[in-house]
């Protein structure tokens, strides 16, 4: 059972997957990429997901071995391999595991060692923790599904089909595993780590938290306001930022998303489109200015003909004259593997399957120079390495027990991660390290990371991603400042940039300039397209790439529910854009997804580091991981079946998984499995012949939901172990911290503290730990941390007093 021909900075880890979801699927897919030798133990029958459209990409690489885990010896065969193993992962509800005698304490007295990795709906020990974790449970519960109402025409909840919570909680695990194995190396003890659905998907929120405080504070001075409003000419947008987050529609019929959210890159867009002229023209403003409904109305009008006197490709052509200002095309399935960026960067691959032959599908998700992934074998077919059975005593040999002292340090104790970079998605991944123990240090422009001032309030956009860290204000392309960011970089475990392609090259910050002062430093890009062209210049923010990577028209059940025509009015094409750009930017976006996908990069490379490699360069970006995210339509090979998406009216994916109407409001049903339609059909006595007509089947439950509320639905079934769901009204913040308080009950939201607003709620770290313990720090201002950081550097306070006279700090 050796691994000899795998390469990685994981290489000689054993994984032992009891998962059967495709949270597990993936966090075991990443591990065994990057070298893990990595064995499913499947059930007779095999894996659930074995007959999805994406099995060949989630099963690459593993080792399948059947077991049945009710059978007592092969229950003993799987604690065997679970106790010699490195990792063990699985994604049972709360007990499962111990009645099977696979739990955390019972393996554990085999393997002190072992990091034991569990991802559950919403917690192990909590109210709610007895619920089925299907990610549209979750999504009901917390008022997620009642968010995304304003994708479809009719009123009331919609479901989504991008996995949200599924995805997020994946790297939310590999967080927790992969900070385990870097606290290992120097204690040689392993632990639990936890994390679960609605931690996942909780992540993703970039300011709505905040400014649903701001609103609960200072009711005379802030109102709570849906994204739009309905106007007699269609939906209005409710802010001026959806102006610079506009989609437009070109000449021959493709949707295209601008975000020009800085305001150089406004200005530009403007000047390109020649919408300034208007904006600045009295006679046509009236003096009304983008606060004023009717003129956002009117302004989005005119900037919708604007963007269609063009064709996509003219307007690329426009895009190269004035590099600031660009749109993407909305993608939707497998088209995401044809990016261009994507086919430049290497970052597809093909893995040849002697059944399917040739498959397409995304590439490791992070690029290592000196620790590459390997990729190239096929998944494996049902319980094809039996045989590892017979090398067991060999192989799996248990490791001694060492003492547990009791709690420790957070994992990263010790970790100094300087950050260069913008925004969200890649800060926001060093953001959450902070939790886990890393220092993180924020090189900030003099006036501050933009995010701080993109909302009214001052400092509420900024304060979730800069929680927790170290700012240092820096003019960074001044000789001063440079000079302060080398000195902090020599101090340094990891380099996180974010940068456009070309600004790291024009200021000197690129991995060679970096590793040349500090041989041992894990450099890591994590820009938005990538670090090169054709797309690595361009701007891109979470609805760029929420449309060039196919999550909207994913969540609107794809191009069929979103007409494209290209003589589609003026109104029409408001409303479908409009509906588009929320697809994008509602309860979760790109931003989240990849910011995740940073903190595991962050960690692959700092694991690689204890365990012996050198310094290097590594490469991540916002576009790639949405190719992850995506999965489960982002393969190509003869033959594959569509994946099922939501239907039109956006209730769900089948009669038996779906959100239905009550009496007072709406439930979630989830009972897709043989033994959950058993359990409903003898509770609702249903016609047994329904189970084969999908369509008669929803026609009945509709009638059947009618006649009783969302609450009594929900505690009915989940008497008879089904999954219904009341969906919660109200934003997610609300039902989460404010009047809900879901938060509390399930034990994951805290307090920090900050210079402005005082006492504040946040998110508790998003992964828990047996052992190690975990921190939740407040967000500095800008340049909080200057002086001293620059003192612990060696500036005395006249040199300090001197940089700061010239404008070289802030």
């Amino acid at each position: 059972m050796g691994n000899a021909e795998m390469s990685g900075p994981l290489n000689g880890l054993r994984v032992v997957d009891f998962s059967s979801t495709m949270t597990g699927a993936q966090v075991t897919q990443t591990l065994c990429d990057f070298g893990c030798e990595v064995v499913m133990v499947e059930p007779p029958g095999g894996h659930p997901l074995r007959d999805e459209p994406a099995w060949p990409f989630w099963g690459r690489g593993k080792r399948s071995l059947v077991l049945d885990l009710k059978d007592p010896t092969d229950a003993e065969t799987a604690r065997a391999l679970a106790a010699a193993a490195d990792v063990v992962v699985e994604t049972w509800r709360p007990g499962v595991a111990d009645r099977l005698g696979l739990g955390y304490e019972a393996i554990a007295e085999r393997n002190a060692g072992l990091v034991y990795a569990s991802v559950t709906g919403f917690g192990r020990d909590n109210p709610l923790s007895h619920l089925k974790g299907y990610e549209p449970v979750v999504m009901a519960k917390i008022g997620a599904l009642d968010a995304f109402s304003v994708l479809s025409d009719r009123p009331g909840p919609s479901f989504v089909a991008s996995p949200y919570c599924s995805f997020s909680a994946s790297h939310l695990a590999l967080h927790g595993i992969l900070s385990a194995l870097v606290e290992r190396e120097s204690s040689g003890l392993g632990q639990r780590v936890e994390t679960s659905l609605v931690q996942g998907i909780l992540a993703h929120d970039t300011w709505n938290w905040l400014v649903r405080l701001m609103i609960v504070r200072y009711p005379e001075a802030f109102s709570a306001a849906p994204p739009t409003s309905q106007g007699a000419g269609g939906p209005v947008p409710n802010s001026p930022l959806f102006l610079r987050l506009m989609v437009g529609f070109s000449k021959d019929g493709r949707f295209m998303q601008f975000s020009q959210m800085s305001e150089r890159l406004w200005q530009a867009f403007l000047r390109l489109t020649g919408l300034g002229e208007l904006i600045d023209d009295p006679e046509w403003t009236g003096g009304r200015t983008p606060d004023d409904p009717e003129m956002r109305l009117k302004w989005l009008d005119r900037a919708i003909e604007v963007t269609r006197s063009k064709t996509y490709d003219e307007w690329l052509v426009e895009f190269d004259k004035e590099p600031d200002v660009w749109a993407e095309m909305f993608r939707f399935g497998s088209e995401l593997l044809h990016h261009p960026q994507l086919v430049q960067d290497g970052r597809i691959a093909t893995v040849d399957d002697p059944v399917l032959g040739p498959v397409l599908q995304p590439g490791p998700l992070v690029a290592m120079e000196a620790t590459p992934a390997k990729l190239g074998t096929r998944a494996p077919a049902l319980d094809a390495d039996h045989s590892i059975l017979s090398t067991l005593t060999q192989d799996f040999a248990s490791a001694p027990a060492a003492p547990d002292d009791g709690p420790v340090d957070p994992p990263l104790k010790g970790v100094t991660i300087v950050e260069l970079g913008t925004y969200y998605a890649a800060p926001f991944g060093a953001t959450v390290l902070t939790d886990l123990g890393a220092r993180v240090i924020k090189v900030e422009q003099l006036d501050g990371d933009p995010i701080r001032s993109i909302m009214p309030f001052p400092e509420v956009g900024g304060i979730k991603v800069l929680q927790g860290k170290e700012s240092v204000a820096v003019d960074i392309a001044s000789e001063g400042g440079r000079e302060i960011v080398l000195a902090l970089v020599r101090r340094a475990d990891i380099v996180l940039q974010s940068f456009r392609s070309g600004v790291a090259e024009r200021h000197g910050y690129t991995a060679k300039d970096m590793l040349a002062v500090n041989p041992d430093l894990i450099y890591l890009n994590a820009p938005g397209y990538g670090v090169g062209k054709p797309y690595g210049q361009r701007p891109a923010f979470a609805p760029t790439i929420g449309a060039g990577s196919g999550l909207a028209y994913r969540n609107l059940g794809g191009p069929a529910n979103v007409p494209s025509d290209p003589k589609l009015s003026t109104e029409e094409v408001r409303v479908y854009s409009t509906r588009l750009a929320m697809a994008t930017m509602t309860v979760g976006q790109a931003d989240g997804f990849s910011a995740l996908g940073v903190g595991t990069a962050l960690l692959l490379g700092l694991l690689a580091k204890r365990r012996g490699t050198p310094g290097q360069e590594m490469s991540t970006s916002m576009l790639s991981t949405m190719s992850h995210c995506l999965s489960e339509d982002m393969v190509e090979y003869e033959g594959r079946r569509p994946i099922v998406s939501p239907s039109r009216d956006l209730l769900g994916l089948s009669s038996r998984y779906r959100l239905y109407e009550t009496a007072d409001g709406w439930v979630f049903l989830a009972a897709p499995q043989n033994d959950e339609w058993a359990a409903l059909a003898a509770y609702l006595e249903l016609d047994p012949t329904l189970e084969g007509d999908d369509a008669a089947l929803a026609d009945v439950l509709s009638a059947r939901f009618l006649t009783a509320k969302s609450a009594e639905w929900e505690l009915r079934l989940s008497a008879v172990d089904v999954a219904c769901i009341e969906v919660a009204t109200g934003p997610v913040e609300e039902v989460v911290w404010f009047s809900g308080g879901l938060g509390k009950t399930l034990d994951i939201v805290t307090e920090a503290h900050h210079a402005i607003l005082d006492t504040y709620p946040r998110l508790a770290p998003l992964v828990r730990f047996s052992r190690s313990g975990t921190r939740t720090g407040g967000a500095p201002l800008c340049g909080d941390d200057t002086e001293s950081v620059l003192a612990e550097l060696g500036y005395d306070s006249e040199r300090i007093a001197a940089l700061r006279e010239t404008g070289t700090i802030g």
